[in-house]
């Protein structure tokens, strides 16, 4: 049992490390800071969740474990509240998403 629950462990941590490397590569390659907020809220949500998924299932049923579903809850809650909130503050500030020219002639024509 014990190689098992490694080897589901293990492919649990490389799945977040996964998503949270793409939430990286989104911060550098989207062009606006609402793009990015997007792009790094879904992402290392998931990744965050999926790494101490790993480790909860390494851990097996302790006391710890539940300390990580624990955490893994408010994470699930607090992440994207927060990210809802610094987007919603920039956009209340007068920071404009980006555009490209085809969308601002499309807004023009209707």
């Amino acid at each position: 049992m014990t190689e098992i629950q490694n080897i589901i462990s293990i492919v649990f941590v490389v799945i977040g490390i996964i998503f949270m490397l793409v939430g990286s590569i989104g911060i550098i390659r989207l062009p606006d800071f609402y793009a990015r907020t997007h792009s790094v809220s879904k992402s290392d949500t998931l990744g965050i969740i999926f790494v101490i998924l790993g480790l909860v299932i390494y851990e097996g049923v302790t006391q710890s474990s539940f300390k990580l579903v624990l955490i893994i809850l408010f994470i699930f809650l607090a992440n994207p509240v927060g990210t809802h909130a610094l987007a919603r503050a920039a956009y209340k500030r007068g920071l404009n998403p980006f555009y490209t020219d085809d969308e601002i002639d499309e807004e023009e024509h209707k």
